[in-house]
């Protein structure tokens, strides 16, 4: 009897371990103010990017993926919690203490805050983040909370986090050329990363937050010119944005053929997305002519590219123009796909949208909201027509916005004016007065800033 007894514990570790092993690994891929239209598969053509497009081709391409937010820090907290980041008080990037009060926001993601690396932890996962976080540290705040507070297991992170890496940090600042890896190679130096964490824990499944910063200015190349302790271009001009682009692609097809290489591809989640719109966007070229860019509520600040690869369970090569997606999903929807439970006391703002990612089409169920911008003295701004109104919902084929006291109220039919080019609230009275309705009712829910974390 005591000999079935163990080998009936045996077994079911077995069966245990065999099931950890058919989940699925996920690697999300974050990249840094890319633009709806920066990529080939999505309309670009400054570079070729034959590596990012093999996602698509293995994959599906969604044309309706929206980012919570047009900035970096409130994006990213979207999709760590699965929440719309203003009820988290994110409105815009991390700065220092002085800054983030003057902007009605907090100094650091609460500890308390769902996360989608804790929730995958817990269940069996090993969980990693290698790139920016910027949630939390840098400058002046030196009383964020660590990694593993969030449920991180390994990191390398940028200085705009609790625990940057010394070789990309050698000064409290984006990048330096004192770094021991330069700034153009730190993609490279991310992946090495990622390929090096899933290595070491072969047989467990892996989440990766894989979250590079290049694409974000200031662009720095490598060139074949000696470092002369300038910039080797203009680190906003169009050339230089090109050949990051190009270079940033190559290590894309680094990271896939890695994965491939250790037999992990088969079994792999990808997804490639984009934190916020782009700035400079060179005349709209790099948003498909969206209005709008970074900073703003327009579809040029919030509308991504949007991919998702997993063999043999994700259809090839095929575009998703019907379903809108919203960061705020990706926490549901990624836990349904590795069939990972969610908290019982869980609330996120997103939908379950396993199905729609695994290639079945459907309609939105849940309006989608917005908010930049809580006065007009600590935020940036684009300028001339693609300053938005502070406020913004998507419902179906409409979209409102408007800002907190009721002025400049705009209204646009998606379906047929995708560029956001004719308000038509005065003609469609009872749809803007509905949207208006709901939008300041949303707004009216969010928190205030409170003293917790600053």
């Amino acid at each position: 009897m005591k000999r079935l007894a163990i080998a009936s514990v045996l077994i079911l570790m077995a069966v245990h371990q065999l099931k950890a092993q058919e989940r699925p690994n996920i690697i999300f891929i974050l990249t840094d103010d890319m633009g709806y239209s920066d990529i080939n598969c999505f309309g670009g053509n400054f570079v070729p990017t034959p590596n990012i497009d093999r996602i698509a081709k293995a994959g599906i391409k969604f044309t309706k993926y929206y980012s919570a937010a047009p900035i970096c820090s409130p994006s990213r907290v979207s999709l760590l919690t699965g929440m719309y980041p203003a009820r988290w008080n994110f409105t815009t990037f991390l700065n220092n203490k002085k800054a983030n009060r003057a902007a009605e926001q907090a100094d650091f993601l609460d500890p308390t805050a769902p996360s989608i690396a804790r929730i995958f932890k817990n269940a069996g996962y090993a969980t990693g983040h290698f790139g920016k976080w910027h949630m939390g540290g840098g400058r002046d705040v030196h009383n964020a909370p660590g990694f593993e507070h969030y449920g991180v297991d390994e990191h390398n992170s940028t200085y705009e986090s609790p625990d940057p890496d010394p070789l990309i940090t050698a000064t409290n600042w984006i990048w330096s050329p004192k770094d021991s890896i330069k700034r153009w190679d730190r993609t490279q130096y991310f992946v090495d990363k990622t390929l090096g964490f899933f290595k070491r824990h072969k047989g467990q499944p892996c989440f990766v937050n894989f979250w590079p910063d290049d694409v974000h200015t200031p662009w720095v190349p490598h060139t074949d010119e000696a470092y002369t302790g300038k910039f080797p271009m203009n680190p906003e001009e169009e050339k230089a944005f090109k050949l990051v682009l190009k270079e940033y692609d190559k290590q894309i097809g680094r990271l896939l053929d890695g994965l491939k290489a250790m037999g992990l591809d088969k079994n792999t989640i990808v997804v490639f997305t984009s934190d916020n719109g782009p700035l400079p966007s060179f005349r709209g070229s790099r948003a498909a002519g969206l209005r709008g860019s970074k900073l703003s509520l327009y579809e040029g600040g919030t509308r991504m590219p949007f991919i998702i690869s997993w063999p043999e369970k994700v259809p090839q090569g095929k575009v998703d123009s019907l379903s809108a997606l919203n960061s705020t999903d990706m926490l549901p929807s990624l836990a349904a796909l590795a069939r990972v439970e969610l908290p019982k006391n869980y609330r996120g703002d997103g939908e379950d949208k396993s199905k729609v990612l695994l290639g079945k089409p459907k309609l939105r169920a849940k309006d989608m909201y917005w908010e930049y911008g809580r006065n007009n003295t600590a935020f940036n701004y684009p300028k001339g027509k693609d300053r938005s109104p502070n406020l913004a919902i998507r419902s179906g084929k409409w979209k409102l916005l408007m800002n907190y006291d009721g002025t400049e109220v705009e209204l646009y039919n998606l379906d047929n004016d995708r560029n956001e080019t004719t308000n038509v609230a005065a003609s469609q009275p009872k749809i803007s007065a509905e949207l208006q309705a709901k939008l300041l009712k949303w707004r009216k829910e969010l928190p205030e800033l409170k003293p917790k974390n600053i």
